[in-house]
C-alpha cells in the first residue's frame, strides 16, 4: 500500500514537474516570437522611415533640377522661351531628364512638376508623369528635358483633369524658340500645349502628340504626406512645402520678367 501510495505520489510529482516544463518552454517559445516580431517591426519601421526619407529626397531633387532647367532656358533669351509667351502662359511643367527611347516608333516617360497661376500668383506644385509615343523613324535613346506650357483656360482644364492625352483632349504644338514668336501668331490661336525639349545642349520645340500627362499620387503622398486631388493644389488651395522654394522661385522670376517686358512693348 505504502508502496502504491509512493509511486502515486511520483507519478503526480513528475507530471507536475513536465508540465511545468512545458509551460516555460511555452513562455520562452513566446518570449523568443515576440521578441522576434519587435525586431522584425523595428526593422521594417526603419526602412520605411529610410525609403519615405529617400523618396521625400527625389521629389525635392527632381524640384530643384525643374528649377535649374528652367533657369538655363530663360537665361538665353534668343535660344529659349520668348518672354511673350511665358507671360501668357497658363499653367508651367518641368520634366527634367525624360527619358525618350525609338526604334522606328519611339517611346517616352517621366516625372516632372507643374504649378498654375492663381489669383494670388503661382499655385504650389503639383508631380506629374507623361508617358507615350513618339512617330517617324528613329534610332537611338537619350534624356531629354521638356518643358510644357499651357497657354489657354481650356488647356488648364485639361490639366486641371488630372489626366489628359496631347493631340486628343488637349491641342499641341511644338513651341516657338527665340525670335520666332515675333514672326507668327498660330501658337496663340491654337495651341493649347506648347512644348519644348532640350537634349545635348539644343533646345527647340517638340511634337508630344499621343503623350498622356497625369497627376503622380505617389510622389503627391510623399510631398504632401498624403494624396491632394490635382485641381486642388493647381487651383492655390494648398501651401507649398518648403521643398519646392527653389522652383517656385524660379517660375515667379521669369513670370514677372516676362510680364514686365510685355507692358513695356
Amino acid at each position: 500500500m505504502r508502496f502504491g501510495r509512493i509511486s502515486l505520489v511520483a507519478i503526480l510529482l513528475a507530471s507536475s514537474l513536465s508540465v511545468l516544463g512545458w509551460a516555460q518552454e511555452t513562455n520562452t517559445a513566446q518570449e523568443t516570437n515576440t521578441k522576434e516580431e519587435t525586431n522584425t517591426k523595428d526593422k521594417t519601421a526603419k526602412f520605411e522611415t529610410k525609403t519615405d526619407a529617400k523618396s521625400e529626397t527625389d521629389v525635392v531633387k527632381r524640384l530643384d533640377n525643374s528649377a535649374n532647367v528652367l533657369n538655363e532656358i530663360m537665361e538665353t533669351p534668343d535660344k529659349g522661351i520668348p518672354t511673350n509667351v511665358f507671360a501668357d502662359a497658363k499653367c508651367v511643367a518641368v520634366v527634367p531628364s525624360m527619358i525618350h527611347i525609338a526604334v522606328g516608333f519611339g517611346g517616352r516617360h517621366g516625372k516632372g512638376v507643374t504649378t498654375c497661376r492663381t489669383a494670388s500668383g503661382w499655385s504650389a506644385p503639383a508631380p506629374i508623369s507623361i508617358t507615350g509615343g513618339s512617330w517617324g523613324l528613329q534610332l537611338g535613346g537619350q534624356a531629354i528635358d521638356l518643358v510644357m506650357l499651357v497657354m489657354n483656360p481650356k488647356g488648364m482644364d485639361h490639366l486641371l483633369s488630372s489626366k489628359f492625352k496631347i493631340g486628343a483632349e488637349a491641342s499641341g504644338a511644338a513651341g516657338p524658340v527665340g525670335r520666332q514668336a515675333a514672326a507668327g501668331t498660330d501658337w496663340k490661336m491654337k495651341a493649347e500645349v506648347l512644348t519644348y525639349s532640350r537634349a545635348r545642349g539644343l533646345f527647340a520645340g517638340i511634337n508630344l502628340n499621343g503623350a498622356s500627362i497625369k497627376q503622380d499620387k505617389d510622389e503627391t503622398a510623399v510631398l504632401y504626406g498624403k494624396i491632394i486631388p490635382f485641381q486642388t493644389i493647381l487651383s492655390g488651395k494648398v501651401q507649398p512645402p518648403s521643398g519646392s522654394k527653389t522652383f517656385l522661385a524660379a517660375v515667379h522670376k521669369y513670370s514677372n520678367v516676362a510680364a514686365e517686358k510685355k507692358q513695356g512693348e
